[in-house]
């Protein structure tokens, strides 16, 4: 029962991870489109902040109170039906960059719920012992659709945009049935009100366990500093000088460093150092940015993005090992709702950095500034969390 539960829950999360990044690649040119804008496309980011900043922490409670495949359900069909609005906005002729705002606000509402849930659901359906092994496994496959995503997206959307987000809401659809099918014995768990103890009870676990809060926060400031793909657009239109095809290869370079390391882990996961290893990782990423930043050729900048994704995704599975690993069942909802209100803080809020800086000093002094951030950020967390630097392994 769990090997077929855990093939519908990759599968599921694959198929909304494949329609998340198809609109993002036409939401995000359509709105350079509208608005020739680096603020607006930073905007994006923070229109999405602010919903999972006022949501996540209740879906947190959610994914712990209720059953957490009908949460999941839910936000695919949520996502499935904006994209269809969207699709009929953009061939109809009538789309807006304030319906594109109220879209994405939406969609970071639905986000909000499904992160927490999906992390929560996943150690339930793998043994303790193999769960560092499945979540590189997820993620090997998640960015293999983030790598087909984009540049699925960007070459549906020279037929129109309209095709790119029906192709999306398909996808969520098929994610929904996937991710409700799992079949998995459900507890439902003790009666707990809903009181602010509660809701931030996440947060206080985490405060207790400095390993978990180191490893949160630092992925929290480098993404936030060292994140650049709010800037994707303008690099693909106005400084490499390519189209949208070339801005889904962009978005899609960071998830081939990514599966690499990942086929990597499936076959030698971490054993030894994992805290250091952690450090080191982030520290590339950084400066792999600043490569990035500074490049001109498309070839040059599609390879410092693979670094950047190789190097993400051994800061994410060594993170999200510890995350769960550390983490009783009945908190691992709130726990893991923090850490997605973190993951989501860095993202969007990091997009909304990276136009604003862009807009005040120029497009490559906003992505070096933020590389240079990064490499200050490892430096500071060494010293400020030492027994995360100190961890040798993944299970205590």
């Amino acid at each position: 029962m769990r090997g077929t539960a855990f093939r519908r829950y990759w599968l599921g999360e694959t198929a909304s991870t494949l329609a998340w990044q198809m609109l993002v690649v036409a939401v995000g040119w359509q709105m350079y489109e509208l608005t020739d804008s680096a603020l607006n496309l930073g905007l994006i980011g923070l229109v999405q902040f602010l919903s999972q900043l006022l949501f996540t922490l209740v879906a947190g409670y959610a994914a712990d109170r209720y059953d957490r495949r009908y949460i999941a359900l839910a936000c695919q069909l949520v996502q499935c039906a904006l994209a269809v609005a969207l699709a009929s906005a953009s061939y109809g002729g009538w789309v807006s960059s304030g319906f594109l705002y109220g879209c994405a606000f939406l969609l970071g509402t639905a986000q909000a719920f499904q992160s927490p849930t999906l992390r929560a659901l996943l150690p339930g359906l793998v043994a303790r012992e193999v769960l560092a092994r499945s979540i590189a496994w997820t993620s090997a496959v998640k960015k293999a659709a983030v790598i087909a995503g984009p540049a699925l997206g960007g070459v549906i959307y020279v037929i129109d945009a309209s095709v790119a987000y029906g192709a999306s809401a398909i996808s969520f659809a098929l994610a929904g049935a996937l991710l409700a099918s799992i079949l998995v014995p459900y507890r439902e768990p003790d009666p707990e009100p809903v009181t602010l103890k509660s809701l931030f009870g996440g947060i206080a676990y985490i405060r207790r366990h400095p390993v978990i809060l180191g490893a949160i926060t630092l992925d929290l400031f480098a993404t936030l500093l060292g994140g650049a793909t709010a800037l994707l657009p303008i690099y693909a239109k106005d400084i490499l000088d390519t189209g949208p095809w070339g801005l889904g290869l962009l978005r899609a370079a960071p998830a081939v460093g990514a599966v690499l390391v990942s086929a990597y882990l499936l076959r030698s996961p971490f054993r030894h150092k994992v805290g250091r290893i952690m450090f080191v990782s982030v520290a590339i990423f950084g400066a792999a940015t600043i490569v990035f930043g500074l490049s001109r050729s498309l070839p040059l900048s599609l390879a410092a993005l693979v670094v950047m994704g190789a190097a993400d995704m051994v800061s994410v599975v060594i993170r999200l090992s510890l995350v769960q690993l550390d983490t009783p069942d009945e908190m691992r909802g709130r726990v893991s709702a923090v850490n997605s209100l973190c993951t989501g803080t860095s993202n969007h809020v990091g997009q909304f950095r990276s136009g604003l800086t862009a807009d005040w000093f120029g497009v490559v002094p906003a992505v070096v500034i933020g590389g240079i951030g990064t490499l200050a950020i490892v430096a500071l967390w060494m010293r400020w969390f030492p027994d995360l630097a100190r961890r040798q392994s993944l299970q205590t």
